[in-house]
């Protein structure tokens, strides 16, 4: 384990707890306090959340089958966590209950603090908790998910709905995964939740820190770098809180795991709507530029790069060059996705020889059509057939010379059957080399083709220029754990990871 000790054992709590009180639980279904409180109660009558749980509410006795109190300070067990979900001007009165009740940490949902300009108001409530040494994240915020512990403070409920007759289930909750989140604005982190959802990739932990009055952005990081459940980190900014320290801690954890970051707030149209949102000063975005790429973040231009990369990072080892090949059966969305890699400084270059030759062989005895381009990108055209596009593969993959393979296999032409996705992802089994795969479309034969990708960590994009920005996303990082000398013992730990010790 390595970082700050101290911030790791406090940020636990929040993550962690023995036990939590909900202050503003509530019977009212269509209030945050019901949400929130049926959150936990459910999670805990699944054995999810294993802590002693407390509504609190000076108005109800009982609240989904647990006896409420009044207050706090009423509850005659220790509390290590509180959900604090009433109005702004009560809070103050609540972090004092929470300081004799000797509160570790506090989730402050609540929003109508500096965001509006009530300055005095987040003051006092700072002032309680600094004093009595509760680590608070928040206000103005969403607060936790935790899919592994069951702490979820998201006031987001399922909802049903009719899908063709049948009703479903539709929440913003993904699976357990690796991927944590880290997001200033609560809005955006719960349409991240929902995003990874829907494309089905995990989460480890998921933080929404709104005005940030105690712990910020660095802590969490802090946090994460000794988290074995997070491989990749998604983070959403406004502005940064303490930019030297920030720097200090993201250079240490992207050794370990990448961060792909957000920053938004680049214009001054942006910069004024990050004040009065989270009460942010956003600062010169030339600054934040320079100081990610000296830490060794990523930086994503928009939402859906910001999703692509980190998809990327975690399913597939960095590049340790710029050379790639791409493989294809249509040769225009090919020419795209060689556009857009060169214009980001990767090599779309001459095929190596060694590759060149074996492609002739198998074009002049018909293993690949005679018509065929064995120049780079390979282009085994309409004709192509699963194992034609397979065989391929594997053979640029076995180039010394060749770094990664962008695979654009577009399921339009009749002779590409699905097997092609299996067989090609037990070829890239074999290799320590990075494969972005792309199919165009959005009828449910594409969506199946990118999900069955995705099932065996192989990366799928809808667009040629996605999948050639996600690969310049592992070149990124490669090339930043090359120059501070850890690439091998992060390679090592993704094969690790991966299960396999044989990749080459």
């Amino acid at each position: 384990m390595e970082g700050n000790l101290q911030i790791v054992e406090q940020v636990k709590f929040f993550f962690e707890p023995k036990s939590t009180a909900v202050i503003g639980a509530s019977k009212k279904v269509n209030k945050a306090g019901y949400v929130i409180f049926k959150n936990f109660v459910e999670n805990k009558n699944s054995r999810l959340y294993r802590g002693e749980l407390y509504p609190v509410n000076p108005n109800e006795d009982a609240i989904l089958g647990y006896d409420c109190y009044p207050s706090l300070t009423k509850i005659p067990n220790d509390v290590d966590l509180i959900v604090v979900v009433i109005p702004s001007v009560g809070v103050p009165k609540v972090m004092e209950e929470a300081a004799i009740k000797k509160v570790k940490a506090a989730i402050i949902i609540t929003s109508g603090f500096a965001e509006i300009g009530n300055l005095e108001l987040e003051r006092k409530v700072k002032e309680i908790a600094s004093k009595a040494k509760i680590r608070v994240l928040g206000p103005n915020c969403l607060g936790v998910y935790d899919p592994l512990t069951g702490i979820d403070t998201l006031f987001l409920p399922e909802t049903k709905i009719l899908i063709s007759n049948e009703e479903v289930i539709a929440t913003p909750r993904p699976k357990p995964g690796e991927i944590a989140v880290v997001t200033q604005s609560g809005a955006f982190g719960v349409a991240s939740l929902d995003y990874l959802a829907g494309r089905r990739l995990g989460v480890s932990r998921f933080v929404s820190f709104g005005n940030r009055i105690d712990l910020d952005e660095s802590d969490f990081l802090e946090y994460f770098l000794n988290d074995d459940q997070t491989k990749a980190i998604l983070c959403y900014l406004e502005g940064i809180k303490d930019g030297k320290r920030f720097m200090k801690v993201a250079k240490k954890v992207t050794k370990v795991k990448p961060i792909v970051a957000l920053k938004t707030g680049k214009t001054s149209a942006g910069a004024k709507a990050a004040m009065s949102h989270t009460g942010s000063i956003a600062g010169s975005d030339e600054i934040y530029s320079t100081a990610f790429t000296q830490s060794g973040i990523i930086r994503a231009r928009d939402m859906e790069e910001f999703f692509d990369m980190c998809k990327a990072l975690v399913f597939q080892p960095p590049t340790t060059g710029r050379n790639i090949v791409i493989i294809t059966d249509a040769g225009g969305p090919a020419i795209m996705a060689a556009d857009e890699c060169e214009l980001r400084g990767l090599k779309i270059g001459a095929l190596p020889e060694e590759c060149k030759k074996v492609l002739e062989s198998m074009r002049m005895n018909g293993k690949i059509p005679q018509f065929a381009s064995i120049n780079n990108p390979v282009d085994l055209t309409g004709s192509v057939t699963s194992d034609m596009l397979v065989s391929v593969t594997e053979v640029v993959l076995q180039s010394l010379n060749v770094n990664g393979v962008i695979l654009l296999g577009l399921h339009h032409v009749p002779g590409l059957q699905e097997d092609y996705v299996d067989k090609v992802a037990m070829v890239s089994k074999n290799f320590l080399k990075p494969i972005i795969a792309c199919d165009i479309g959005e009828t449910e034969m594409a969506l199946y083709i990118r999900a069955k990708f995705e099932k065996f960590m192989i990366p799928s994009y809808s667009s040629p220029e996605d999948a050639a920005r996600a690969m310049v996303a592992l070149y990124n990082y490669g090339d930043y754990l090359k120059s501070q000398g850890c690439l091998e013992r992060y390679l090592t730990s993704f094969k690790e990871r991966k299960g396999s010790t044989d990749l080459h």
